[in-house]
């Protein structure tokens, strides 16, 4: 299979590296191995080392199999729920634009 090459804006890079990072640290302080992680996950352990990094070529299903090993899925519906920004969008009812029509 063909590898995938993801490119990301420098920021979403920071952010996966720290999210990887964050599960990483929440394996260890669980004093699980990543052996044990992997086989629960019932993924690869080289997966598991690229989840670890951060890499946004693992497929979001993955990150989700590790976040449910550690037990941290109650933190993944705390994403977008507090959404100010939309909340004052809706607020001010600002129309979307519609798209224009592609040229021939």
């Amino acid at each position: 299979m063909k590898s995938r090459n993801t490119i990301l804006l420098p920021t979403a890079e920071k952010i996966m590296v720290e999210f990887g990072n964050n599960l990483k640290l929440a394996r260890r302080r669980r004093r699980l191995s990543a052996e044990q992680v992997a086989e629960r996950a019932d993924i690869a352990r080289s997966t598991l080392w690229q989840v670890e990094k951060g890499s946004p070529s693992v497929a979001m299903g993955i990150y989700m199999k590790v976040i449910f090993v550690l037990g941290l899925e109650k933190d993944m519906l705390k994403v977008a729920s507090d959404d100010t920004l939309g909340r004052k969008l809706q607020d001010a009812q600002l129309t979307v634009k519609e798209r224009a029509p592609k040229k021939k």
